[in-house]
């Protein structure tokens, strides 16, 4: 069995076989998986009237115990800046699915919910997108997703990726 990467490393091989790309075999293959991945998401969300990230956002709430968080937890979370939070926070609040205020306590803290239509739409969702991720993997026996797993956690660490830990950014 062989994909696109094993084509583009045998090309690479008779190109440059000087040059060991053994590391594209890993790295070409993530990328491709995420993409790929990324392209199926996203169809499985738009069916639903939603963008990804827009259930990113709903479904990092819906963690929450009380399904709030203020802008700077959400921005960690969802790894961009604090000017497209606002912008993505502008159009879930357009869509009911959130609430904003600020804190009375610190006028410049600003908190975020799901509406009962948000946390209902997130809920909702939440098994559907799970059991398309789990149709997305069968190719993989449990076996192998577990060992898939370790290995990308190691990789992601030796990376520099930590845990967000909810509420560090409360006052």
């Amino acid at each position: 069995m062989q994909d696109a990467v094993d084509a583009i490393t045998m090309q690479w091989a008779a190109a440059r076989p000087d040059v060991d790309v053994s590391p594209l075999g890993v790295a070409g293959r993530l990328s491709r998986a995420v993409r790929l991945l990324e392209r199926s998401t996203k169809e499985f969300f738009a069916e639903h009237g939603l963008e990804p990230w827009e259930f990113d956002m709903l479904a990092t709430l819906l963690r929450d115990p009380e399904h709030t968080m203020c802008m700077k937890d959400l921005a960690a979370t969802a790894l961009v800046s604090p000017g497209a939070l606002t912008n993505r926070m502008d159009r879930l609040v357009e869509r009911g699915l959130v609430r904003r205020w600020p804190l009375e306590s610190n006028r410049r803290m600003v908190l975020v919910a799901l509406t009962e239509q948000g946390e209902r739409l997130a809920a909702d969702l939440l098994t559907l997108h799970v059991a398309h991720e789990a149709d997305l993997l069968s190719a993989l026996s449990p076996t192998d997703q577990e060992a898939l797993t370790e290995t990308l956690r190691k990789l992601l660490v030796s990376l520099g990726d930590t845990p967000f830990r909810m509420g560090e950014h409360l006052p």
